[in-house]
């Protein structure tokens, strides 16, 4: 096999697996330093020794592709597909290849580990019609949240990126913080000029109820607003600690979503498993569309969707209420 495409796949299924960041850095640098490269500029640097000196090559990616040159499937590799390899989970696979699109990733525009091209050509290979790049807003600055200024650099990225592809679409967007106040933290005018807009909260989640519901229908009855990202903010395992569910009026804030239109996110991180199955029952009950999305911050956690699909289908979600299995221009027409 290529030795690119053994470092991209070993890359991939470490960030699937929620891999230490600095673990997928090792392979994804090595990627960087050789994929200039023709494979028979890459045989012969191999033979005469000068990709091993190479900045972002070390002893395991070299041995990687020496193993890859040689025309076998490097030993790391073998390892990796037997212990994680294949889908996440087997459960909702009729419904997961029904997913055309992700409406949640993140670059290193903010606290994403790589590229939107990385971001972009991983989504294609997993049969992604979309991703909408859904970088973090000004106020989180934690996660280097993107100024008005930054977001239009990323537009202008995100328009020549296009240009590349064909049949595959990066759709531009934000997840923008739904405030204090219960603004959105961006003007009008950048978020009208977006085609997807997640809301978030992400700050003072230990907000009594009554006042967290109303931040949180304040940011849902926001005309830009199209989905309810993580609503509860609930950490249940990883690397992170645990943290509990906000405390809101789960009924006024589905009932609120849909009203306006506004999907109610089925976050497909492991970790945060929001929203909680009771809380997707309510909003079934509420008449409330919904959204499977990654929350990506590294190529690989695209795959997750798996488990998103896995928790939809387990709870009964019909798929035509599933605004990320509808084509493009469907759903940026609803967004619209």
């Amino acid at each position: 096999m290529k030795a690119t495409d053994a470092l991209d796949e070993i890359a991939f299924l470490l960030e699937r697996n929620l891999a230490s960041p600095y673990k997928t850095k090792a392979f994804r640098g090595a990627l960087a330093a050789i994929e200039a490269f023709t494979d028979d500029e890459i045989e012969a640097g191999v033979e005469d020794g000068s990709l091993k000196r190479r900045k972002g090559i070390g002893a395991t990616t070299w041995t990687v592709i020496e193993q890859a040159v040689a025309g076998d499937v490097p030993d790391y590799l073998v390892d990796l597909r037997e212990r994680i390899g294949g889908p996440v989970t087997k459960v909702g696979a009729e419904l997961r290849a029904q997913l055309k699109g992700d409406l949640h990733s993140h670059s290193y525009w903010s606290d994403g580990t790589t590229d939107l091209a990385t971001m972009a050509r991983t989504a294609e290979r997993l049969g992604h019609e979309y991703l909408v790049a859904s970088d973090h807003s000004p106020s989180l600055r934690i996660a280097n949240g993107l100024s008005t200024e930054r977001l239009t650099q990323q537009l202008d990225e995100l328009s020549t990126l296009n240009e590349s592809f064909d049949g595959f679409r990066m759709l531009s967007g934000i997840e923008v913080d739904i405030l204090e106040s219960g603004d959105l933290d961006q003007s009008d005018t950048v978020l009208r000029g977006l085609n997807v807009v997640v809301a978030s909260v992400h700050s003072k989640l230990r907000t009594p109820s009554r006042e967290m519901t109303k931040r949180m229908l304040a940011g849902i009855r926001s005309p830009h607003t199209n989905v309810l990202g993580h609503c509860t903010g609930r950490l249940v395992q990883g690397s992170r600690g645990t943290r509990p569910q906000s405390a809101f009026d789960a009924k006024a804030v589905f009932a609120a979503c849909a009203e306006n239109n506004v999907a109610v996110e089925i976050n497909s991180r492991p970790e945060r498993q929001d929203p909680p199955d009771e809380l997707i029952t309510l909003a079934l009950d509420a008449g409330c569309l919904f959204s499977i999305d990654s929350d990506a911050h590294a190529p690989g956690q695209l795959g997750l969707l798996d488990l998103g699909a896995a928790r939809a289908d387990g709870l009964g979600v019909p798929t035509d209420r599933i605004i990320t299995t509808w084509p493009a221009e469907k759903l940026l027409e609803w967004c619209r």
